[in-house]
C-alpha cells in the first residue's frame, strides 16, 4: 500500500465530507444557531423590558403607597375634627338640658315657695281669727276678717 495514494484518498474523502457538511449540515446548523441566538437576544431585551417595567412599578406602587398614606392622614384628620365636633356638640348639649333642668327645678321651687306662703298665709289668718276670738272672747265674724287679713297678707 502505498501511503501517498492513502493520503490523497483521505484527503479527497474528507474534502468530499466537508462539502457536504458545508451544503447540507452546517446551513441546518447555522440557522439553529441564528434561531436561538435571536431567542437569547429576544430573552435579555424582554428581561431589560421587565426590569425598567419593575423599575416603574415600584416607582408606580411608592406613588401610590404615598398618596395612600396622605389621604388616610386626611380621614383620621377629618376624624378627629368631627370627633371634636361631636364632643362640643354633646357638650352645647348637655349645657343647654343642664340650663332646662336647673330652669325647671327654679320652677318647681318658685311654685313650692308661692305655695308655701299661701298654707302659710291661711295658717296665720286661722291663728289671728282664733287668737282675736280668744281676746274677744265671742264669735267672730270668718269671711270678714279673713278679707281683711288677705288684704294684709298681700301687703307684707
Amino acid at each position: 500500500m502505498n501511503i501517498n495514494l492513502t493520503l490523497i484518498g483521505q484527503s479527497i474523502t474528507f474534502l468530499f465530507f466537508v462539502l457536504f457538511c458545508m451544503k447540507a449540515v452546517w446551513p441546518a446548523l447555522l440557522s439553529v444557531m441564528q434561531a436561538r441566538e435571536q431567542k437569547i437576544a429576544k430573552g435579555l431585551e424582554n428581561a431589560e423590558k421587565a426590569d425598567k417595567d419593575l423599575e416603574l412599578a415600584k416607582q408606580e406602587a411608592g406613588k401610590k403607597l404615598t398618596e395612600a398614606k396622605s389621604q388616610a392622614a386626611t380621614l383620621v384628620e377629618q376624624a378627629n375634627k368631627r370627633a371634636s365636633q361631636i364632643v362640643d356638640e354633646a357638650k352645647a348639649q348637655a349645657q343647654m338640658e343642664a340650663e332646662r333642668i336647673k330652669t325647671a327645678a327654679q320652677a318647681e321651687v318658685d311654685r313650692q315657695v308661692s305655695q308655701a306662703r299661701e298654707e302659710l298665709r291661711g295658717q296665720v289668718s286661722a291663728l289671728a281669727i282664733a287668737g282675736a276670738e280668744k281676746i274677744l272672747g265671742a264669735s267672730v265674724d270668718a269671711n270678714v276678717h279673713n278679707a281683711m287679713l288677705d288684704k294684709l297678707a298681700a301687703e307684707l
